[in-house]
């Protein structure tokens, strides 16, 4: 039985690993995400290099990849894979439409912006309403979420409700983990910044850091910055408004939340774990409808609970009994 694993974001190639290690009686490898067609040409010429086709998305998750030795078979060209399993399915590779798919949610979706209901009332490419349109292919078998609360905003953008399994989604099921870090800083205020103009949106970043700086009242600023961010032009804009703030380009981010004391975010997953561990959160997110999206903290067990009901679903064997998870895999967060 062959399994193929599409990654993406480092957030998701993470995700895809975790899930992987309970297949240890398959073979299965691994691609960074990739299309055909128009959209993949634009990917080989730089043009989406914004996107996860592309550009440091891709390039993060290909040295991931070989820096845990894991086998890639890029655009699942080299073998005839019976089950695939992704994060995402804005973009359906032609090559796949015809295997059993399972989707796992990567963490939060976008607002339901002008763009989501044109694409769900005109059927428009998903991908001009990136990640609100989450699931809307119904191209997949399963589709494994986060919590309850996410299950009923799916099943009302229009997912069918069958296929919807409510398992907790690793990376973000087990936030009190974080709690043990060497980070060094403490008691600050923590701003996590959106990539949402290098991704051709709009955001107004100077009022964002002006209501980081008037929520400090004086405090240390710290800001991590989003992985897919210009980090010069970014820094620049900081330290104009907040020369004492501290920036990081790099580093866990659910270590710099553990510490903190306040948590500022605009549309950002890693919102969930400053809830997960009672940090007073600011987003653009509603914090009731956050909070009734929150994710289910399993202590980690997500990728295993997936495993399990993967196996079942498809009538594969049990979890051999001596398989064991990898308990010091880091943790990478793409929003």
């Amino acid at each position: 039985m062959r399994i193929l694993f599409i990654g993406g974001s480092l957030n998701q190639t993470l995700m895809m690993h975790k899930i992987s290690m309970w297949f240890p009686d398959f073979e299965y490898r691994f691609t960074p995400f990739y299309s055909d067609g128009p959209i993949d040409y634009l990917a080989q010429k730089g043009i989406l290099d914004f996107t996860v086709l592309a550009g440091k998305f891709r390039s993060d998750t290909e040295n991931y990849l070989r820096k845990n030795n894991l086998k890639i078979d890029y655009k699942g060209s080299l073998n005839n894979y019976e089950l695939v399993v992704t994060c995402q399915d804005l973009i359906v590779p032609r090559n796949i439409r015809d295997k059993k798919i399972v989707l796992i949610q990567e963490g939060m979706t976008d607002p339901e912006t002008l763009l989501f209901h044109l694409v769900r009332g005109f059927k428009l490419p998903r991908w001009i309403a990136s990640t609100a349109a989450t699931g809307l292919s119904d191209s997949y078998n399963l589709f494994y979420v986060a919590s309850e609360g996410y299950k009923n905003l799916f099943i009302k953008k229009g997912v069918n409700p069958e296929k919807i399994r409510v398992t907790g989604i690793p990376n973000f099921d087990n936030s009190t983990a974080f709690l043990r870090n060497n980070f060094p800083y403490k008691n600050y205020i923590l701003a996590a910044t959106s990539d949402r103009r290098e991704t051709y949106n709009f955001e107004n970043r100077i009022a964002f850091l002006k209501k980081v700086r008037n929520l400090a009242c004086g405090r240390q600023v710290i800001i991590k910055l989003h992985p897919n961010e210009k980090v010069d032009r970014a820094t620049r804009e900081i330290k104009s408004m907040m020369p004492r703030a501290i920036v990081f380009s790099e580093g866990n981010i659910g270590e710099m939340i553990a510490n903190c004391d306040v948590l500022v975010t605009r549309y950002s997953s890693v919102v969930y774990i400053g809830l997960a561990l009672g940090k007073k959160v600011y987003s653009d997110f509603d914090l009731q409808t956050l909070i009734s999206l929150q994710p289910i903290q399993n202590n980690g067990s997500s990728a295993r609970i997936i495993a399990e009901s993967i196996r079942e679903e498809f009538g594969f064997a049990p979890i051999p009994s001596l398989c064991e998870q990898n308990p010091t895999m880091p943790h990478y967060f793409s929003k």
